[in-house]
């Protein structure tokens, strides 16, 4: 069979529509090939072995406990101190717990199956409810503890029972540095893993849970040293302003770090492409086949943490183009099960085209 041919025929299970181009099988024309599979089954497989699940749970469900207890101390340390900076304290770990429980939601939420509404599976669920998280951080976090620093420099009132404010934001800090050191070590070892600065990946990792968790404990650390300063300052000098600006300072960093996981999650819901060190190795895999004369291009996307999204658009070799159509199509699947192999990569497109534009496609097979 030539590919002047203008047949249809099936390489997969699936079914085949007689429009153009047909879903599920393979069709051979004067114009090319078309060969789609369904593969729901493997790509969900691949995803579950990808996605760090069990890890970022795990972070998450620690940095949830961790954050719960210390909310709950530092709330009864703030009745009965009155600070300022403990009460921006405490609705900064409030604000924790309730973003890690939005976390571990999303965490569940996207190991659902792919279906025919969402075939590409449910991973960015955990990028919207990221997402929501960091409004979560801004909202409760960073404006009721500047709108608290304000009220204080309005209102000011008198520290009392500082030792108990003191061993709780001691207390509290032991409990997020485990929590921090949890999140830091998964982080650590994925980055490692991608040959990755710890810096380098926190810019560039697909699953936020981690990242987020990380953020949160590095800020909540940050501000309960600002708040141990503020509160020993406001009993030193008897000046409730030190309260305040501690309180203000609370605030302004917890809507930092707001912003920052708000623009890592948009970037991602927005399909944002793999880094260099992603796509560096799926591009070397495509050119050494054989058959690929020139790679046009390569697009990877993110539908999902560790979950890739691939489309290659290759020209055969010259001395491929007069092979045998079936030949060409076994070429091609070849091509698309090797990368399936990678367990970053959950579904795989091929375009094959004679160097003629995107229009003009004369090949495309689909997973």
């Amino acid at each position: 069979m030539s590919l002047i041919d203008s047949t249809y025929f099936h390489p997969y299970n699936g079914f085949t529509r007689l429009s153009s181009p047909p879903r599920g099988g393979t069709r051979v024309r004067a114009a090319g090939v078309w060969a789609h599979g369904s593969g729901y089954a493997h790509a969900v497989a691949e995803d579950k072995k990808a996605d760090g699940g069990g890890d970022s749970t795990r972070t998450v469900v620690v940095a949830v406990v961790a954050n719960l207890a210390i909310a709950v101390a530092k709330t009864v340390a703030a009745l009965m101190t009155g600070s300022a900076s403990m009460w921006a304290e405490a609705a900064h770990s409030t604000a924790d717990t309730g973003n890690e429980v939005l976390l571990f939601v999303g965490l569940r939420r996207s190991t659902k199956e792919p279906d025919r509404r969402h075939p590409f599976g449910y991973g960015q669920e955990r990028y919207f409810w990221t997402f929501l998280a960091a409004l979560g951080i801004f909202l409760v976090g960073g404006t009721l503890s500047i709108g608290e620093g304000i009220r204080t420099l309005l209102l000011p009132e008198p520290l009392e029972s500082l030792w108990v404010g003191i061993g709780v934001l001691v207390v509290s800090f032991g409990f997020e540095s485990y929590s921090w050191h949890t999140a830091r070590k998964q982080l650590r070892a994925e980055s490692r893993e991608r040959n990755r600065s710890l810096l380098e990946h926190l810019r560039r990792a697909s699953d936020p849970s981690a990242t987020t968790v990380f953020l949160e404990d590095t800020a909540a650390l940050i501000g309960l040293v600002v708040a141990l300063v503020a509160l020993v300052a406001h009993a030193t000098t008897g000046w409730a302003g030190w309260d305040a600006v501690g309180s203000i300072c609370i605030g302004l960093l917890l809507i930092v770090v707001a912003f920052l996981l708000a623009r890592r999650s948009k970037t991602l819901l927005l399909d944002e492409s793999a880094p260099p060190d992603v796509i560096d190795p799926i591009r070397a895999h495509v050119t050494g086949a054989d058959w690929v004369g020139d790679l046009r291009e390569l697009h990877a996307v993110y539908v999902g943490p560790s979950s890739l999204l691939v489309n290659v658009w290759v020209t055969p070799a010259q001395a491929q183009r007069d092979r045998p159509a079936g030949e060409l199509v076994r070429q091609v699947d070849e091509l698309r099960s090797s990368l399936l192999e990678n367990p970053a990569i959950t579904q795989v497109s091929v375009t094959v085209d004679g160097g003629r534009s995107p229009s003009e496609t004369s090949v495309r097979t689909a997973r």
